[in-house]
Formats: C-alpha cells, sequence, structure tokens
C-alpha cells in the first residue's frame, strides 16, 4: 500500500481525481448539514430565480434550490455506484476466476455467455432491463449491475489465466488444496489489481449510466433529486433558465471525470512495466 500511495502521488491528476472522489463521499454523507435549503422544499416565490447570495446556484420550476438538489444528488450517484458496481464486481468475478481456473467446457460456456452479454451496447441492455423490471431505484441498480458484470468477467478471466500456471499453483495442487481454496486464496488475490482499477473506471460508467436512464423516465421517481432528472427537467428552460441543466450537468462531468483519472493513476500504479521505467 505504501509503494501504491508513492506511486499515486507523483500523478498530479490522479491526486486530483481521489482528491474529488472524497468530496462526494463526503458531501453525501453530510448532505443534511451541508445543503442550504430542503431538496424537495417548493418556493413559488423563488421559482427560476438565478444565482444569487441567497440560491448560489438558483432555483429551478418549482422554486427548489439547485444547489440542494445537486448535494443530495450525490447520494443517489455514489449509492448506484456502491452498490450496483459491487454487484458486477462479486457475480463476474466469481464468473471469471471459474471459467479460467477450470477451463474446458466451463470456461466456453461461461466466455460464450458474456459474449452474448457484450454484443448489447450498455446503454440499450440496461434499456431492455429496466423495461422488463420497471422504473425504480433498486431496478436501476440491478440494471446497471448486470450491464457490467461480463467486463468484471472477462477481466478476471484473463488474471486467472495469466496465474493459474504458476509454480506456487502447482505446489498447492500437489499438496492437496482444493480448488475452491487455491481460487479464494491464492488466484483471488493475485488478481486483485486490475479488477480494483475496472472498479473505479465502472464508477464512473454507473454515474453516467443512472442520470441518462434517470433522463429517459426510466430512474428514480421525478420529485427524487437526481442528476439525470435535474438535466430532463432543465433541457425544457434552457433559454430561459439555463442554470438548471449547466450546473447538474457539470456536476455529472467533475464526477465522471474525476472517477476516471482516478482509475487512469490506479493502473498506472498498479503496472510493473510503468513502474519499472519510472524506476
Amino acid at each position: 500500500m505504501s509503494d501504491l500511495w508513492y506511486q499515486l502521488k507523483k500523478n498530479k491528476i490522479a491526486m486530483f481525481g481521489l482528491f474529488m472522489t472524497l468530496m462526494l463521499i463526503i458531501l453525501a454523507i453530510a448532505a443534511p448539514l451541508v445543503a442550504p435549503y430542503d431538496p424537495y422544499k417548493m418556493a413559488p416565490d423563488a421559482r427560476l430565480a438565478g444565482p444569487s447570495l441567497a440560491h448560489l446556484l438558483g432555483t429551478d420550476q418549482f422554486g427548489r434550490d439547485i444547489l440542494s438538489r445537486i448535494i443530495y444528488g450525490t447520494r443517489i450517484s455514489l449509492q448506484v455506484g456502491i452498490i450496483s458496481v459491487g454487484l458486477s464486481l462479486v457475480i463476474g468475478t466469481i464468473i471469471g476466476v471459474v471459467a479460467g481456473y477450470y477451463g474446458k467446457w466451463v470456461d466456453a460456456a461461461l466466455s460464450r455467455l458474456t459474449d452474448v452479454m457484450f454484443a448489447f451496447p450498455d446503454i440499450l441492455l440496461a434499456l431492455v432491463i429496466m423495461a422488463i423490471l420497471g422504473p425504480s431505484l433498486t431496478n436501476l441498480m440491478i440494471a446497471v449491475g448486470i450491464v457490467y458484470i461480463p467486463i468484471f468477467a472477462r477481466i478476471a478471466r484473463g488474471s486467472v489465466l495469466s496465474n493459474k500456471n504458476s509454480l506456487y499453483i502447482e505446489a498447492a495442487q500437489s499438496m492437496g488444496v482444493s480448488n475452491l481454496k487455491i481460487m479464494w486464496k491464492h488466484i483471488l488475490p493475485n488478481s486483485m489489481a486490475p479488477l480494483i482499477v475496472q472498479v473505479t473506471l465502472s464508477f464512473a460508467f454507473a454515474i453516467l449510466a443512472e442520470a441518462a436512464l434517470s433522463f429517459l423516465g426510466l430512474g428514480v421517481s421525478p420529485d427524487t433529486p437526481s442528476w439525470g432528472i435535474m438535466l430532463s427537467e432543465g433541457k425544457n428552460w434552457m433559454e430561459s433558465a439555463w442554470w438548471i441543466a449547466v450546473f447538474p450537468g457539470i456536476a455529472i462531468t467533475l464526477a465522471v471525470f474525476s472517477f476516471n483519472v482516478m482509475g487512469d493513476g490506479l493502473r498506472d500504479a498498479l503496472d510493473p512495466r510503468l513502474k519499472n521505467e519510472s524506476a
């Protein structure tokens, strides 16, 4: 971990991404303390008010404070990211490790399953799943989680294939260690580096997917302070109240950019070839 932190500190852009990610987490946790207004409270007298000292980012068509709704929207985005990416990580890793370790017909069957899922564009597959399950936050997280399962499965499978013929694996097999214990204690820990990087990158995609599905009306309920919902509502007021859509769009951009550059920095820090070149 100390070596990882040393390598990461040398990447200024990655450190910016890490800082912004921590800020998003803090905002999500402390939203009731940080938000200046109730994100659900309507104020007809202040509707469509521009940015001012009273409302730093303005108000929407119902008089709700944009800054407060963006802060609370951080909770929705991180919740979708944590649960959906966690679901993808667990299921995809299990599929990839089993397929890579056992090989033969097991590998062929599981690999064809992931190939079928890869054949569908991410958003299209999520739309199909949401159409089947129905619009809700829980179903949205399930849909996004299913979409990214094949990515983790393929990464885990590749890592297992590169490690399963190592001497320490052969030594464990010769000692009679069970296959389950070999996969859990020996192969999986040595395959975590690329999976950790993919987790950060998938967080960015999950935030985009949540915003896109909510924008299309297949995500959370319309009154929920979600960045995608705010964009959907703001598009009708771009000429007269541009701040309704612009500031949520900036929030999405910063969040996605932060997770992407942090993921790139982790990838560089965990890549032994890049570390040797820098040394």
